[in-house]
């Protein structure tokens, strides 16, 4: 994409070659809700995962003109991705082709994506059944359901949408994400009803399953910080809509916590559960049942470490996977995630000792080879790509808030993830979607 362009009667401040809006006025068609942190208003957003502070001081930085060159390049990488979802979109569930077993296009659908028809399809077998689990194998049959991958763009559009109106003030990131989320969530047309129930069917089978609530639990807290940032004054963003969202995020809370569904899901215990914990822990904050959170937090804790984290700090579970490299980032990008929004909790992952004596940090550390080194230093099964630089977030956040030095000097190392790192201006560990391939 090309440089952003401000309209001409706002103050720019260039940045890496783009302009950004320093502190327009504050618009009437806006909610101030409790996020408290629109551009010119004055103190930090009141986000959920991210820590708030950091991202006041970067955009202070950035409008005064002194941040530095890794804010530069990073804000620049995420402009780039706002500026494509102002032109793509809004999705919809219902824009798949056909509708799930309930017959309501409302209801969010997916095939598992692991799974694979084992006999020829034929007029009397036309599914091929039954199908059969090929582990890290992606199936490209669950590409025709579109509700996965519209729901990866959607989700990743608001939150790029949201952080750059925070940044530069330019209401039609807001204005835009607003559109995204009113068609995803709100509006009655088009509206995604609040349940995962029919999320990674597998073809011919009929049984409940769990598993296939992490196409939510994966992605979905970073809209927690979306919603956050555009409480706080963005254009576009009305009270109706923060009412509505509540509303929405109570019923879904509501599913993730008591159907058959989310029960199966909170007794996983690899990063099934660590993720639906963290996503459960971030809606909760959100309507501000905070008391919930943290319970959700310190629980989790207590009940996951002993059992995903060897005394070495290795993860045995994800190490069993077929995309072991993979798997074990992908749960730590949960648990980065759990230590940011519990943060905001008043509890500290990263200090937590489990009783065999393994911390965060040293789970982290067991990455370092393989980040710096890739496959031939990674003695585990990884089929397919060998991505070092998906360990870089949790690298980041090691080093921040565990003083990891050996975490610090691996990102000066390892390859840096494609686009560019941004972590400089999102702070977080950003959620790690399964390979598409």
């Amino acid at each position: 994409m090309g440089a952003l362009a401000l309209a001409a009667s706002m103050i720019l401040v260039p940045v890496s070659g783009t302009a950004v809006a320093a502190s327009p006025p504050h618009t009437t068609d806006s909610f101030g809700g409790p996020g408290g942190g629109a551009p010119g208003r004055g103190g930090a957003p009141h986000t959920i995962v991210t820590d708030g502070v950091k991202l006041a001081s970067i955009r202070q930085a950035v409008r005064g003109g002194h941040a530095t060159r890794a804010q530069r390049d990073a804000l620049k990488a995420v402009l780039d991705k706002a500026n494509t979802a102002l032109t793509a979109g809004p999705w919809s569930v219902l824009d798949k082709p056909s509708a799930p077993p309930s017959g309501d296009k409302h209801d969010y659908m997916s095939q598992a994506p692991y799974w694979w028809a084992s006999q020829p399809k034929t007029p009397e077998n036309p599914q091929g059944c039954p199908y059969v689990s090929k582990d890290g194998q992606r199936n490209p049959e669950a590409d025709a359901i579109t509700d996965h991958t519209y729901r990866m763009w959607a989700w990743d559009a608001m939150y790029y949408l949201s952080l750059a109106w925070y940044y530069t003030g330019d209401a039609k990131y807001a204005k835009r994400a607003a559109l995204d989320i009113r068609t995803w969530f709100l509006d009655p047309a088009t509206r995604m009803n609040p349940n995962m129930t029919y999320s990674q069917l597998v073809p011919c089978r009929t049984t409940v399953s769990g598993t296939g609530i992490i196409d939510s639990t994966q992605s979905f807290s970073q809209l927690m910080d979306a919603f956050a940032l555009l409480d706080g004054g963005a254009p576009g963003w009305t009270g109706k809509d923060h009412s509505g969202i509540k509303a929405w995020l109570t019923q879904y809370l509501g599913w993730m916590q008591t159907s058959p569904q989310a029960k199966l899901e909170l007794a996983a215990t690899n990063n099934h559960g660590t993720f639906l914990d963290m996503q459960n822990a971030t809606i909760s904050a959100y309507l501000g049942q905070r008391d919930a959170a943290r319970k959700i937090v310190l629980d989790a804790e207590q009940k996951r470490f002993p059992v995903q984290f060897a005394a070495d700090g290795i993860q045995p579970l994800e190490l069993s996977r077929t995309m072991s490299w993979h798997y074990v980032n992908f749960n730590l990008t949960a648990w980065g995630r759990m230590a940011e929004v519990g943060k905001h909790l008043g509890v500290d992952v990263w200090k937590y000792r489990a009783a065999n004596g393994v911390t965060l940090r040293k789970v982290v550390d067991q990455l370092i080879p393989g980040a710096l080194h890739g496959a031939e230093a990674w003695p585990h099964q990884q089929i397919g790509v060998f991505d070092q630089s998906i360990a870089a977030d949790i690298f980041h956040a090691a080093a921040e808030e565990a003083h990891d030095t050996d975490a610090a000097a691996a990102l000066k190392q390892m390859p840096l993830p494609a686009g560019g790192d941004t972590w400089s201006v999102r702070v977080s560990c950003f959620p790690l979607d399964p390979p598409l391939k």
